[in-house]
């Protein structure tokens, strides 16, 4: 019976634990949905000839074209270059001091009070500091594919790379706007030249696990006041 009512009780605590974690911490993380490549759009039928030489359906076409990335579906590769360095430090001290003392008569009714017994004195102090260093780099290569291109000269793109390795599986996925004119005949940009740039780099698999806090440390460590 008491066996029983120890298993119950277990059987209770791990359930109160695991709700008491986010649900992301209880499963092993997966790539965001919605990375996938653009593709370009489905060419229009051929209009059938007419004698005509310029065809208005067929769009613009020079005489003189290159290879660089314009239009939607085209791929770009994105140079991972970032290093983000960040530094914080805090200090404070105060410090106070007080003392009183009464000299009693040597003579009359108040000579038997000793002197050191009339003597008081306080003091306070308190010294506190804080420092706090982050330092990020991340260096790599995606490509990624134009998913629109804006009046203005800009292109939202988008695109992710995976690897599926013996001990787990990893992920880079990479969004942001770009301009067109900054990229070069290679169809290469950096990082650092991309707006509002959403980079995320993960994995999962035994090493990530191993690398993670578990859920019962998790559980104890949300409830500790220390």
């Amino acid at each position: 019976m008491r066996t029983l009512v120890h298993a119950a009780a277990l059987a209770a605590f791990a359930a109160l634990a695991t709700a008491a974690l986010p649900g992301p911490a209880q499963a092993a993380p997966k790539p965001a949905p919605g990375f996938e490549p653009a593709l370009p759009p489905e060419a229009a039928a051929p209009r059938m000839a007419d004698g005509a030489i310029f065809n208005a359906v067929a769009g613009y076409a020079p005489l003189y074209e290159g290879h660089r990335a314009r239009a939607v579906g085209d791929p770009l590769t994105i140079m991972l270059v970032e290093t983000t360095t960040t530094s914080k430090s805090a200090g404070a001290k105060t410090a106070r001091d007080g003392s009183a003392s009464i000299t009693p008569p040597t003579a009359g009714p108040f000579s038997f009070l000793n002197p050191n017994a009339l003597k008081a004195s306080s003091n306070s102090s308190f010294n506190g500091q804080g420092n706090a260093t982050q330092t990020s780099t991340l260096a790599g290569e995606v490509s990624v594919t134009i998913v629109a291109v804006r009046s203005n000269g800009t292109a939202l793109v988008r695109g992710e790379k995976r690897l599926l390795l013996s001990q787990g599986q990893e992920w880079i996925q990479f969004s942001g706007i770009v301009r067109l004119s900054d990229i070069d005949a290679e169809n290469t940009l950096p990082s650092t030249r991309v707006a509002d740039a959403r980079i995320e780099y993960a994995g999962n698999g035994a090493v990530s696990r191993a690398s993670r806090e578990g859920w019962l440390s998790k559980f104890f460590n949300s409830i500790s006041p220390f």
